[in-house]
């Protein structure tokens, strides 16, 4: 091609599209093997036809997949997920097959300049093309043999004959006056609206806990009382603090971890509002602070020593063959003169307490264990390291209700609280709306309706707005209620989190219907092209399906 598309690909397209195409070939290559009847140890004789490509073929199903995650990272500006890519592929594959069918002739240079003009590769901040973002693009490339300019032109010209192909398919996109009526009513409607928000942390009705009713919550919420399985286990314990004295530091090797973590040892101040100094003293600063840093470099080597020692006897219990109770377990612990502790039950989910921040860890560790493996390797610890010895697994256990009285307590009087939250905000509509066939003002019925009760409520005005262009600190909540609205009703009190919400409308204007409005002309052609894109990938999925099932191979 003798267009300056193909000078700018030659000269600068290169490395980028190299990169992509690795990234996707490495990526996707494998991914194909999801496909019906495709496998790892059929790759090397299975061949199967799919639209000129060969899936038993590695090189085919780079081909394949690198061609349409390349034409993929260019429309839509960044990766797709494997299966998404995978989908794409196949319609991809099955839409050129059709054009060669269809006769339909290579992409112009024309097309193809118009083509990389809608890629949102190369789009600006607005959607369209930006010719800046476009030169950037093409200044950081680098020319790279893997890619030439025969590939990307290719790739541009085969996404140029699919999009004819998805047109043909979709035909003119037939729509029903009544969907853009629909569609331009949720868009260009016209919302005035008044809100007030009912603060459910305020709400503090007064629930007797009964026990017979504890009792019943109990039995129907069973579930959520089941005491999880549980590890039943002995730690050999090895604290940093035992390795302390076998530290020894020099000053090169304090003063290059002060260098390494200046950030960890700020300078002590008596003022803290006192202004910075103009010039940093960094030989003064090392020295206010140097006793910490040799102390946290000296735990840091401790921490080291007490993992070695506890990977040591690890080993040395292997060698052993020593088991929790066991006469070797018995002789190797005298040896280190310490003796095993003991740890209180305890779930994946929570961890040994004794642990803290480094319980979930060492749980996971603990759970790997039973009759087949009695000890863990080292597991680092936030006083040093462990080795956790396996006793028992309890199963999970539905407990009684005394052992769990209070949390069931809790929960019954969270529940009751959010039943009666719910049975105010019916009982506030109804006030609100009597107060405003009164003749009230949104806000002084809400806040007139409030009154006798413990919860906070404020009320907020909403200008004008459509959804088409609606403010971007609209709570969604919000947005929820609209559908089901009309001037002057009032929502139900939608609740979300630790907040309800009423939504009345002040003034509602349906925008204009009849086919002289600019955005019924503008709404009829995009709701048309999205029907047409929709009945052309449902007839390039089927025949992907046909495909793929023809070409299966045949179970002997």
């Amino acid at each position: 091609m003798i267009s300056w598309i193909q000078r700018t690909f030659q000269q600068h397209f290169k490395t980028v599209f190299a990169v992509l195409l690795g990234l996707i070939i490495i990526s996707f290559v494998f991914t194909i093997g999801a496909a019906p009847g495709i496998g790892r140890a059929e790759r090397a004789t299975l061949k199967r036809e799919f639209f000129g490509y060969n899936l038993g073929s590695t090189v085919d199903q780079q081909r394949l997949m690198g061609d349409a995650g390349l034409s993929a990272n260019l429309q839509v500006g960044y990766g797709l997920e494997a299966e998404q890519i995978q989908n794409y592929a196949f319609q991809r594959a099955a839409t050129l097959h059709l054009a060669d069918e269809l006769h339909l002739p290579a992409a112009t240079s024309a097309e193809i300049a118009e083509q990389i003009k809608t890629l949102r590769a190369f789009a600006g901040p607005d959607g369209q093309f930006d010719a800046a973002t476009y030169k950037t693009f093409r200044d950081n490339l680098k020319s790279n043999p893997r890619l030439t300019e025969a590939d990307i032109a290719r790739v541009l010209g085969d996404d140029v004959r699919a999009d004819k192909v998805q047109k043909l398919l979709g035909g003119p996109g037939y729509v029903l006056p009544t969907d853009i009526k629909n569609q331009l009513a949720r868009a260009d409607t016209s919302w005035t609206l008044a809100t007030a928000t009912v603060d459910y942390t305020t709400f503090n009705p007064s629930i007797p806990a009964i026990d017979a009713e504890l009792t019943k919550f109990f039995e129907e919420s069973a579930f959520r009382y089941e005491i999880p399985p549980r590890i039943v286990a002995t730690y050999a314990d090895f604290p940093a603090t035992e390795y302390l004295a076998q530290v020894t530091l020099n000053e090169a090797e304090v003063r290059a971890y002060y260098d390494a973590n200046p950030a960890r040892f700020p300078k002590p101040t008596a003022d803290a509002k006192a202004p910075a100094p103009v010039k940093a003293d960094a030989a003064a600063d090392y020295a206010a602070v140097r006793p910490q840093v040799e102390l946290a470099l000296k735990n840091e080597r401790a921490q080291r020593l007490a993992a070695k020692a506890a990977s040591d006897f690890v080993f040395s219990l292997y060698e052993a063959k020593a088991v929790a109770g066991s006469p070797a377990l018995a002789n190797i612990l005298a040896t280190r003169k310490s003796s095993l502790k003991t740890l209180a039950p305890f779930t994946r989910e929570a961890g040994p307490a004794e642990f803290g921040p480094a319980a979930t860890t060492v749980a996971e560790e603990a759970f790997k264990l039973g009759k087949d493996r009695a000890y863990t390797e080292a597991v680092p610890t936030p006083n040093g390291a462990a080795v956790l010895f396996w006793q028992d697994t309890q199963p999970a256990r539905k407990p009684a209700f005394a052992e769990v009285k209070t949390k069931v307590n809790a929960d019954y009087l969270e529940n009751e609280k959010r039943k009666r939250f719910v049975d105010l905000g019916r009982t506030l509509r109804s006030l609100i709306e009597n107060r405003l066939k009164a003749g009230d003002t949104f806000e002084k019925a809400a806040s007139s309706a409030a009154t006798g009760t413990s919860a906070k409520i404020e009320t907020k005005a909403v200008a004008a707005f459509t959804l088409r262009n609606r403010p971007q600190d609209l709570d969604y909540t919000v947005l929820g209620t609209l559908e089901r609205l009309e001037k002057g009703q009032v929502s139900d009190l939608a609740i979300v989190a630790d907040k309800g919400t009423y939504v009345y409308v002040v003034d509602k204007k349906i925008p204009d219907f009849t086919p002289t409005n600019p955005l019924y002309a503008e709404t009829r052609t995009q709701l048309g092209s999205y029907t047409a894109r929709l009945g052309s990938s449902a007839y390039l999925a089927e025949i992907v399906e046909t495909e793929l099932k023809r070409s299966e191979p045949k179970v002997k």
